[in-house]
């Protein structure tokens, strides 16, 4: 996997309005005020905070449609950032299920994290599973999210014990995982067209193209996409991790329903 403000609820509106979205239906009605809380959550550790400005949680939930009460999965979850802030969104009512690879849960570091996360928000619970064997439970997610990591199924590493994955399988299976009129959100770094295991294993990056053509063949529809996150000096053939570009690469924020 790559290693991978608080906000008021009127400035989170303003930023929604403001920036240039592209959709085939209206962002969803959202409770912007449990969004915003989630993120102002004072117990929130204060590395994932400094992460805030440049993920711009509040708009992206918002624009993605996560509501409370929701059964919502952070996949590829790694510290858990956003399996965290959605299980104070989802709240009791909710459930959040990180997924998470077992490559990436086997240090004890790690794992004392994890620990203190799931306590400071019981709506958060782990689900590890082998990198290549991804399986949610059919038609059990209400809501999920992939944060700069779906590139990475196109990654094989002998280091990490990364194998060979076949990323239309995985989308296949989220597909079965989602109820009906269930959103996926898709956050990731712009690459360059070309063959994609070679971007990915150069730059980390991916062309947001081939994205959407894997969740389309797997029956997701194309509903939205928005640029919060976009950075149109990022240099695309610039490894992410560089440190010229880490932490403000040029990212594409997608939104995917499976129809009802």
């Amino acid at each position: 996997m790559t290693p991978r403000f608080l906000f008021a609820v009127a400035p989170v509106a303003l930023v929604l309005s403001a920036c240039a979205t592209t959709a085939v239906d209206p962002t969803p009605a959202v409770d912007t005020a449990a969004i915003a809380s989630a993120v102002a959550a004072s117990d929130r550790p204060e590395n994932a905070r400094k992460m805030d400005q440049g993920r711009k949680p509040a708009e992206v939930l918002a624009f993605l449609g996560l509501e409370p009460g929701m059964v919502a999965a952070d996949l590829f979850t790694a510290t858990g950032y956003w399996a965290e802030i959605m299980g104070h969104v989802v709240g009791e009512n909710g459930k959040v299920i990180a997924y998470q690879p077992d490559q990436f849960y086997n240090d004890d570091k790690s794992k004392a994290a994890w620990a203190g996360l799931i306590a400071r928000s019981p709506a958060v619970e782990m689900a590890r599973h082998p990198f290549d064997a991804f399986a949610p439970p059919a038609s059990s997610l209400d809501f999920a999210i992939i944060n700069d990591s779906y590139h990475d199924l196109y990654w094989t590493s002998e280091q990490y014990k990364i194998p060979f994955t076949d990323p239309k399988a995985y989308v296949r299976a989220l597909y079965a995982g989602m109820k009906p009129g269930g959103i996926v959100g898709v956050i990731d770094h712009v690459g360059q067209p070309g063959d994609t295991r070679a971007v990915v294993d150069a730059v980390h990056r991916i062309d947001p193209a081939v994205v959407r053509a894997d969740f389309e063949a797997a029956g997701f529809v194309f509903e939205a996409q928005s640029d919060f996150l976009a950075n149109p000096e990022d240099d695309h053939t610039k490894l992410v991790f560089d440190p010229s570009v880490r932490g403000k690469t040029d990212r594409f924020v997608y939104r995917f329903r499976k129809p009802r």
